[in-house]
């Protein structure tokens, strides 16, 4: 793997797997970082709450409609971050992915890798219609999702207006597409 171009760390090798119980205290530290709050729409605010969204990431996986991997770099002894693969619709072939990344290891592509490795996933999925678009979404704002996109693949698509339900910004919408039928041509914009 090529060194990191924003502070010459080279990325470190990620391994996912479904998150458990016991990571329930990794889940609410990671929750508690104010940047990653600012970010992200639900907040895991104790042990309680980490384990009953344990039990739902795990409800999903059962009835195939999301995939949640605990983020795990050898360096640390605890999940690190966290990727999914969600909104798989039997009959779609489009996906949105996700991720967030714990303090410390963020700046070291760790959530780039993370995505490659959830993609990596979605291609071993059997299914009826392959999988050939993933969606990625973040807040206008958040430039470091925005770098981990780009550094992905996945090419700015469009921004899309405030939703008054959810987010009070707009968001950036990245897509990667791989090739089919009907694949799009990246868009080559920037954040």
């Amino acid at each position: 793997m090529s060194a990191d171009r924003s502070n010459g760390v080279r990325p470190a090798a990620v391994q996912l797997r479904p998150w458990r119980h016991d990571d329930v205290p990794a889940l609410v530290a990671a929750h508690r970082d104010p940047s990653l709050r600012r970010w992200l729409r639900t907040h895991l605010e104790d042990a309680r709450q980490a384990g009953a969204w344990v039990d739902r990431e795990a409800s999903d996986r059962e009835a195939g409609v999301r995939l949640s991997f605990a983020v795990l770099v050898e360096e640390f002894a605890e999940p690190v971050g966290h990727v999914v693969l969600g909104r798989l619709a039997p009959s779609g072939d489009t996906a949105e992915v996700g991720y967030w990344t714990a303090p410390a290891a963020r700046g070291r592509g760790v959530a780039a890798a993370a995505l490659g490795a959830v993609l990596v996933e979605a291609a071993a999925l059997e299914r009826a219609v392959p999988l050939r678009r993933f969606d990625l979404r973040h807040r206008v704002g958040n430039d470091a999702s925005c770098r981990v996109a780009q550094k992905a693949g996945f090419a700015l698509a469009r921004v899309l207006p405030a939703d008054p339900s959810g987010s009070a910004t707009e968001a950036h919408l990245h897509r990667l597409s791989r090739p089919g039928p009907d694949a799009a041509v990246p868009d080559s914009s920037r954040c």
